[in-house]
């Protein structure tokens, strides 16, 4: 793979990043949450091309805002300079507390729940000692953490192309799902719209690159390039797996569960070939958690550089790298491995990220009325952010229909952000996203 050179990565390892953050713990897990209720195969599989098309379209958007507002820090940068400083923050405050801190969690937690099959140790410290060590190798520089980076994604993506070629090579061991034209009836469940959320879910981390604008390499020309070729490429590969998936296990024996990838493997290779591969899908979860431990302080780092409260998290080491922010993000991340479980981190963080995504892709429109438009412009404009911001909206009413505690929760946590902005008022003069005070 491309490696960085200097303090800049090329396009292949920033697209490695967005691989890395999308591909995580919902493509071994939601197939089993999508099948308690729903029995297509069709239904199934439109559901996972909805959702890389959905992300698609939003990479599509983040490009061009990237290339137009060219500062690491995503929804915080983008949403300060378009809407308002007050709505950057409160941007800002969700990636810090909840935004990457709770995906770091996610993958964390799934490593452990998967290793502690293998190793006589409880899965919270696995969990932790995960965290605690890629930590360790992002606070180096910027050409290990892209080493580390590209190494574990290639292998991750071994590891995916390898199941779908076993799954289609082999003989199918299971009978198929109901492949009729009964699936019609299937697309206006309450229970499609919430299965679709699981793989939106699955699906996150297509905005990563947008993060890092400033350590790549001619933005302008590689950003595109590395939200667009790292969405379609986990996109075609999401597809592949999940119909690979239904053609070796029964509908019975992948309802309800997260361990999917596991319970196929056993299918398919016996229960020491099964948890063999179990072992890897645990081990290649160390890419997702090395991806977010990477993106999510250059957010803090942005803030700390805008506003005196963080002051003290805005030093860079003699390599660039942001680490009171790292350990910072390390910090939150071990305290909810230690005090929530894994549908609690999920559900809480979901309504309120999405919130953030769909105000930031209404925001090129605003952006293009305030300034015209030059440069990279989004294919497909303005439809492409039109059935982007309807699939949003949609899922924002099917999270706060369906899990109103969860939703309420993240929007409290949206509250205690604009009381920290109101303590944070005296603005650092030179960082300022408005200019000076």
């Amino acid at each position: 793979m491309q490696q960085a050179s200097g303090r800049k990565i090329g396009w292949v390892s920033a697209a490695a990043i967005v691989v890395a953050n999308m591909v995580g713990t919902g493509v071994f897990t939601t197939l089993g949450l999508q099948l308690e209720s729903l029995r297509s195969t069709w239904s199934i599989l439109l559901l996972w091309l909805m959702g890389g098309v959905f992300s698609l379209f939003g990479a599509f958007s983040y490009a061009e805002l990237g290339t137009k507002l060219p500062r690491s820090g995503g929804e915080y940068h983008f949403l300060s300079r378009i809407y308002h400083p007050f709505v950057g923050y409160l941007s800002g405050w969700v990636s810090l507390t909840i935004g990457f801190a709770a995906s770091v969690t996610l993958a964390a937690l799934a490593m452990g729940a998967y290793m502690s099959k293998f190793l006589a140790v409880s899965p919270q410290l696995i969990a932790v000692s995960t965290v605690i060590v890629i930590s360790l190798v992002h606070s180096v520089n910027i050409r290990q953490s892209s080493h580390f980076q590209n190494t574990f994604t290639a292998l991750k993506l071994l590891l995916i192309v390898f199941f779908i070629l076993a799954c289609f090579l082999m003989a199918p061991n299971g009978q198929p799902l109901e492949e009729s034209a009964a699936w019609h009836s299937e697309l206006g469940k309450p229970a499609f719209a919430v299965a679709l959320v699981y793989v939106i879910y699955a699906f996150s981390g297509w905005n990563a690159a947008a993060y890092i604008v400033e350590e790549i390499e001619d933005p302008a020309r590689n950003l595109p390039r590395a939200l667009i070729g790292g969405t379609l490429t986990v996109g075609i590969l999401y597809v592949l797996l999940q119909l690979a998936f239904l053609q070796q296990a029964t509908v019975d024996q992948l309802q309800g569960k997260l361990e999917v990838g596991q319970i196929v493997a056993e299918v398919m290779f016996g229960t020491t070939g099964g948890r063999l591969i179990s072992f890897f899908i645990a081990l290649f979860l160390v890419s997702s958690i090395s991806a977010m431990i990477w993106v999510g302080p250059r957010v803090v780092r942005a803030m700390a550089n805008d506003y005196a409260i963080w002051r003290f998290l805005a030093q860079d080491n003699r390599s660039g790298i942001p680490v009171r922010a790292v350990w910072l993000q390390a910090a939150i991340s071990i305290m909810m491995i230690l005090i929530s479980t894994f549908k609690e981190v999920f559900f809480y963080s979901g309504f309120v990220l999405q919130l953030v995504t769909t105000a930031a892709v209404a925001g090129l429109f605003v952006m293009r009325w305030k300034n015209g438009h030059k440069g990279y412009s989004s294919p497909g404009y303005p439809w492409v952010q039109l059935v982007f911001l309807a699939f949003s909206f949609w899922m924002l009413g099917v999270l706060l229909y369906d899990k109103p505690k969860e939703s309420l929760w993240g929007l409290a946590n949206l509250g205690l952000g604009a009381i920290s902005y109101w303590l944070s008022k005296d603005y650092l003069s030179a960082g300022h996203p408005n200019g000076k005070k």
